[in-house]
């Protein structure tokens, strides 16, 4: 089996660089945001971004996965920083913030995400399944969320709220308020 070598340190910074701007670029003008123009924005030329990124298609999965990954990653360092309850909702709050900047990069990818490149969906859900996952199980043994709230049951009512705070404004300003309201209804019961 051959080994990878790991990229040098300005390659890395490249590929950091391309992938922020790119998943900027993706959220202004979605999918035909010019691949030249985001090497332009990204400091490099387009001959690096092919190199990284031989496709848009793989340019746009590396730049939803690393958003969502981000994403995941945010609830250990909410975790460290604040009580699970707390911890918990801000992190809902950054998820559907992100879900809605993203929505039109997620639209994008179509069956990428979903039937095309199962790694990809994977590696996305399992990612954010944890992170709730931990946020969760913390959040009840604080007792802040009712025992029979699973993971999976916030996520998609987190997601519901997304939406209609979307549909409520199409910026999602509402998403905070709707979470409070959701956060309070999965407490336990003799509050």
């Amino acid at each position: 089996m051959a080994q990878v070598r790991p990229m040098r340190a300005d390659a890395r910074r490249n590929y950091e660089r391309l992938l922020k701007v790119a998943v900027e670029a993706f959220a202004e003008h979605g999918e035909g945001a010019s691949l030249d123009d985001i090497a332009k924005r990204a400091g490099v030329g387009s001959g690096t971004l092919y190199r990284h990124f031989p496709t848009r298609q793989a340019l746009l999965e590396a730049a939803y996965l690393d958003r969502i990954e981000a994403l995941a990653a945010r609830a250990d360092t909410l975790a460290a920083e604040r009580p699970p309850g707390e911890a918990l909702g801000e992190w809902l709050y950054e998820l559907g913030v992100g879900m809605i900047r993203m929505r039109g990069l997620r639209a994008l990818l179509g069956p990428a995400v979903t039937e095309g490149d199962a790694a990809v969906a994977t590696a996305c859900g399992d990612s954010v399944r944890n992170a709730a996952d931990r946020l969760v199980r913390a959040a009840r043994q604080e007792g802040t969320l009712r025992p029979d709230v699973e993971p999976m049951d916030v996520l998609r009512l987190a997601h519901g709220v997304t939406t209609a705070s979307e549909l409520a404004d199409a910026e999602g300003r509402q998403i905070r308020r709707y979470l409070g309201l959701l956060m309070e209804g999965l407490g336990p019961r003799d509050r």
